[in-house]
């Protein structure tokens, strides 16, 4: 229903931005000039058809189902309220552990850790400026799964952990 409803250039941007496929605009032309779609195994087939090239173990349709389930579930959006929610729950000292399985997610949460865990520039208005710290984490580390991790568990294969830890409040 919504691949009936979103128009063509939308869906194409969807796929790039939120699959990283570079054959967007040519996989989206084909979805839409498809029309209805009854089953997921049709729309794989569509986006099979009109990628030219193919990754080894990995599923042409892959992205572009990543892209579709993104968009529609509105998955970024929430990483990014959960996050600040998520160190204001934090005790002093407490850890952020978050698991992300593809590099947007990633993105987003390697973004608010850095953000969270580096000085801020004061404005100044005109006088020299100064570091303000508002710094709430603290960066521990980044872990991908191991390679028995990932035979015990193929899904794993691009799970990354980023940890942060909680500072103590300034003032407090």
């Amino acid at each position: 229903e919504w691949l009936l409803e979103v128009e063509e250039e939308d869906l194409a941007n969807i796929i790039y931005q939120y699959g990283e496929e570079r054959y967007s605009r040519r996989i989206a032309r084909a979805i839409k000039q498809a029309g209805k779609l009854d089953t997921t195994a049709q729309l794989a087939e569509i986006v099979k058809t009109a990628h030219p090239k193919w990754e080894k173990h990995k599923h042409p349709a892959t992205r572009t189902f990543q892209a579709i389930r993104i968009a529609i579930n509105k998955e970024l959006d929430d990483i990014e309220v959960f996050l600040p929610q998520a160190v204001d729950l934090l005790k002093p000292k407490g850890r952020l552990s978050v698991i992300s399985f593809h590099s947007l997610e990633d993105r987003l949460i390697k973004q608010f850790i850095q953000k969270e865990s580096t000085l801020a520039e004061d404005s100044g208005w005109g006088m020299p400026q100064q570091q303000v710290d508002t710094r709430r984490l603290k960066k521990i580390s980044r872990v991908r799964a191991s390679e028995e991790e990932v035979k015990a568990n193929p899904r794993s294969r691009s799970a990354w952990l980023r940890v942060a830890e909680r500072l103590e409040q300034k003032g407090a």
